[in-house]
């Protein structure tokens, strides 16, 4: 049985200071997949410190890629199999995350043989339908509990489909494109909204070639392609900048350098809503890292206006919703969110457990089954929180603990290490009393 941890947060009376980023969980699940497939050696420096991109490496290795973390070192070092792996001995473990599972199933639908996927209690709770009928489509025979984990994957020869994906989600079009790498002929996948284009940039650094057609949300890829071991450093992540860029927003004499940081246009759309809502961010360097674009911002607090999250905003910024959801009582206007029912499937449903826990702070919130609004201009205490087992919800609400009145206590506090195990640390770190 799994031992819970808490954790006290004391308020806090300002932020300041400088964050280096353990490298972006999407791009790392997506590199330690594709160099595991790829012919030679890959070298990935600043590998995510996540528990959920540990499972990635760990499932790689179940199916015979050979890999080795250097001592003291962030840095991975992957021996690519080229596109036939081995079929692995035992269940692939994923843990709580749902990335590897969905994104390392297109892969796993591309082998001669059977592999069976599961994952810790929460993980098994979460929707895999959204992956199995497509590639039940391309060819391979997949066994769920009524379209939940476990998956048992009986892999063959794919054909390309054309498919219009009915949910908004980056792990699905990415699990496609891997399987698209296996597939006999061209897969080709339409969005309804973007999302998130990691999976195409990682395909690109990799060698493969990809075609994007923006106008459609249109994107194909020809089976067959040969993928080369890269070499590279994996730029800050942008989805654990967020509790950072909240807990600095609370203060308007708060100052934060965030060196290195992913800034990605599909993922950036924080730092725009942050500087309509008050925070003022400046991009001081910018660069190009294998198609990724990686900055350093200079971040300042000042007065925090509110604001509404609907549409295609929901989509893009679906991770980063809990922590401006517990930030919301403290801005002036507060924050209305809407169309963002895939929270509800998450590692927790996050909407309940963002209203449970501004709840028991003493907020006035209210619940929508596609979101919820939070009024501004609040007062809250300190109190006993829960993170459902959820590393988002975990986080988010010891940012706005720092602007509470009193102690708060988050129990399930280990839950922080599924994507950031120096979370807590860091933050410390960061206030100053």
């Amino acid at each position: 049985m799994k031992v819970q941890s808490e954790t006290i947060v004391r308020p806090a009376r300002n932020i300041r200071g400088s964050v280096q980023l353990p490298g972006d969980k999407s791009i790392s699940h997506r590199y330690a997949m594709l160099a595991g497939i790829a012919e030679g050696p890959s070298h990935l420096e600043n590998y995510s410190t996540g528990a959920d991109c540990a499972s990635s490496l760990g499932c790689m290795r179940g199916l015979g890629v050979t890999w080795e973390r250097k001592a003291g070192q962030n840095v991975i070092e992957i021996q690519g199999r080229g596109p036939t792996l081995s079929a692995p001995s035992s269940q692939l473990d994923c843990g709580n995350s749902g990335s590897t599972m969905r994104m390392l199933s297109g892969i796993v639908a591309g082998q001669q043989f059977s592999s069976e996927m599961m994952g810790d209690e929460s993980l098994s709770r979460r929707p895999m339908e959204r992956v199995i009928k497509p590639l039940s489509a391309m060819g391979a025979q997949i066994e769920s509990q009524q379209g939940k984990p476990p998956l048992r994957i009986t892999g063959g020869p794919l054909k390309a489909i054309d498919y219009k994906m009915p949910v908004a989600s980056a792990q699905v079009k990415s699990c496609l494109l891997f399987a698209g790498l296996f597939a006999d002929g061209e897969t080709r996948i339409e969005e309804s909204v973007r999302t998130r284009d990691h999976g195409e940039l990682a395909l690109r650094a990799f060698g493969a070639k990809v075609e994007s057609k923006g106008a459609r949300n249109e994107v194909r890829i020809r089976g067959g392609q040969v993928l080369r071991g890269i070499e590279t450093r994996i730029p800050g992540d942008l989805s654990s900048a967020a509790f950072f860029l909240c807990a600095a927003a609370l203060f308007p004499n708060s100052e934060l350098t965030l060196p290195s940081l992913l800034m990605n246009p599909t993922r950036a759309r924080l730092l725009d809503i942050l500087t309509q809502m008050g925070l003022r961010i400046s991009v001081t360097q910018l660069d190009e890292v294998h198609g990724e674009l990686v900055g350093s911002l200079q971040v300042a607090g000042g007065k925090l206006t509110g604001t509404t999250i609907a549409g295609a905003d929901s989509a893009a910024l679906i991770d980063e919703i809990p922590v401006l959801a517990a930030i919301a009582p403290f801005t002036e206007q507060g924050i209305e969110v809407r169309d963002a029912k895939e929270l509800r499937v998450k590692e927790s449903d996050r909407i309940a457990a963002v209203i449970a826990n501004l709840s028991l702070m003493g907020a006035q919130v209210e619940e929508r089954e596609d979101g919820l609004r939070i009024p501004g201009n609040q007062t809250l205490h300190g109190a006993d929180l829960d993170s459902f087992g959820d590393h988002r919800i975990a986080m988010a609400f010891a940012v706005a603990a720092l602007r509470a009145s009193g102690e708060t206590l988050i129990r399930g506090a280990e839950s922080a290490a599924i994507s950031y195990p120096a979370f807590f640390q860091t933050l410390e770190e960061l206030c100053q009393r």
